[in-house]
């Protein structure tokens, strides 16, 4: 069972009352005034992941499972991103962490990997798995909806794997990308393919906007689009690689 699958699954067996809920917490997202300068793109989206209740548990069985082809592809898109020693990578939306040992281990002694994050629930657990799998290179970032809260020119290369489709705010939260990235580091996205027709209805109703007008909103931040990076065997995602000039 494909990844989508299992969420759409795990959505549809939630309780009516839980349904009702998320609803609820919608409609009042969609009531509540923009940020100055930015409206919202999709109010809500981020609701599920910054409650107090949000089972990490599950969350690891769905992003680290056998269902997930980015988990299963896990080592050759780590390799394919060309991480070197000493670089600094920034993981933007890094959830349970599924990449961080990879990064940790790329970057060596001299490099540094930020695991930025907005869920308070998935902080904690990111801050335990550094802990507890030595990951002496990784530093815990709280990010803002709005942006990923990095110093300027600190990151030379940030991805952000199935989680731009979850950027609130994309325009801020792009700039405050363009700021953290060195000039000639990179920005790589990893994201669903959504293809009217041929995508499953999970991902055309969960994810906003197809890989060419995300293309398009992150060259308007700044950025220069290099190549689609082509991965054996990655068949519902697809990967960008741009660079900060």
């Amino acid at each position: 069972m494909r990844f989508a699958d299992v969420i759409r699954r795990n959505a549809l067996s939630k309780s009516v009352l839980g349904l009702l809920c998320l609803a609820v917490a919608g409609a009042i997202g969609a009531q509540t005034p923009a940020k100055p300068g930015e409206d919202s793109v999709r109010p809500g989206v981020n609701e599920r992941f910054l409650s107090d209740d949000l089972d990490v548990a599950h969350f690891i069985g769905v992003f680290e499972g056998e269902s997930r082809e980015v988990s299963v592809q896990r080592e050759r898109i780590a390799k394919a991103l060309d991480v070197s020693p000493g670089m600094t990578v920034a993981d933007i939306g890094a959830g349970t962490g599924l990449f961080l040992p990879d990064f940790d281990r790329a970057v060596g002694p001299e490099g540094r990997v930020y695991a930025v994050e907005i869920a308070p629930k998935f902080l904690a657990h990111l801050r335990e798995r550094a802990q507890r799998e030595k990951l002496a290179r990784v530093e815990v970032v709280e990010g803002l909806e709005d942006s990923v809260a990095l110093p300027a020119a600190s990151v030379d290369l940030a991805f952000v794997c199935d989680t731009y489709h979850h950027f609130e705010y994309p325009r801020s939260t792009l700039a405050s990308l363009y700021s953290a990235i060195r000039p000639g580091g990179s920005l790589v996205i990893l994201d669903f393919e959504r293809i009217p027709g041929e995508s499953n209805d999970w991902v055309l109703e969960h994810v906003r906007a197809g890989k060419q007008e995300f293309r398009r909103e992150i060259e308007s931040a700044g950025f220069q689009f290099e190549r689609e990076v082509e991965i054996e065997d990655l068949k519902e995602n697809y990967v960008l690689r741009f660079r900060r000039p």
